[in-house]
């Protein structure tokens, strides 16, 4: 073999399926990285820190006051979102205004609380048709904003959920989708009680192969904010122990569910 020439196509293809195969046999697990939308403080951040890294990530989506002064489902965003569209990034409803499940009712009902939009800050009983449409409202939106549908998952507000929620999500197409123990990126908690170095070791330490992570694109009661500090190590130090990185798309819990049509 060592004096066999081949020609130039082939020998990519010879080259690229060697780079594949070890590439494969160096993957020690995968991570799944998500983000809910928030304050969008990061977002530019985060979406670069991605790019350069070359990550595909699973982005939940709610129409959230921004540290804009606008929403984060306004058309001020569309160029935001068509650029990870591009990129190849998978997306998911996180409710259209944040609404979070407080109870089930007697009566069939869910009551729940918007932040956000006419309803922010009052309990409401809504129907499970009534939860399914808030849902499905992110849909409508981010195809107005990039020509493209969801994908068919959300995530709770709080991660925030009960059998009729899940029922009410799963009957318009939509799977729920939460964290993993150790996935959870603490960017919530108070910083001078949790400081980004220390919640950044604990990832590093608990994180597992098929754990899903979740953080926010900016979070408004966080002093240090979490992103700067944290997601390029967070990459670099899970690389180094040999893990890959994939959306929901690739998740086997959620394979299944990628082949179904949400109804419109």
């Amino acid at each position: 073999m060592s004096g066999l020439l081949l020609p130039g196509g082939a020998a990519a293809l010879i080259a690229s399926l060697f780079t594949a195969a070890g590439a494969a046999a160096a993957c020690q697990g995968t991570i799944y990285l998500t983000f809910d939308t928030g304050s969008q403080s990061q977002a530019e951040l985060i979406a670069q820190t991605l790019n350069r890294h070359q990550i595909k990530a699973t982005f939940f989506l709610a129409n959230e006051k921004t540290v804009r002064g606008d929403y984060s489902l306004d058309p001020s965003w569309a160029p935001f979102w068509k650029a990870r569209v591009a990129e190849g990034h998978a997306f998911g409803s996180h409710t259209f205004d944040h609404v979070y499940w407080l109870k089930d009712g007697a009566d069939g009902k869910l009551q729940v609380k918007p932040q956000f939009g006419a309803g922010a800050g009052k309990a409401q009983s809504w129907s499970p048709a009534q939860y399914c449409e808030e849902i499905k409202r992110v849909d409508s939106r981010f195809r107005q904003l990039t020509g493209s549908h969801l994908d068919p998952i959300w995530r709770a507000p709080g991660g925030k959920v009960s059998p009729r929620s899940l029922a009410a999500a799963q009957s318009c197409g939509y799977a729920h989708v939460g964290w993993a123990k150790a996935g959870f990126s603490g960017d919530e908690l108070s910083s001078a009680a949790w400081p980004n170095a220390v919640l950044l070791q604990k990832s590093l330490n608990e994180l597992r192969g098929g754990d899903i992570f979740m953080a926010h694109m900016g979070i408004w009661s966080r002093k240090d904010p979490w992103a700067p500090a944290n997601l390029e190590p967070l990459i670099a130090g899970l690389k180094q122990k040999g893990y890959c990185f994939a959306t929901l798309r690739e998740h086997p819990d959620y394979a299944s569910q990628f082949k179904r049509t949400v109804k419109p």
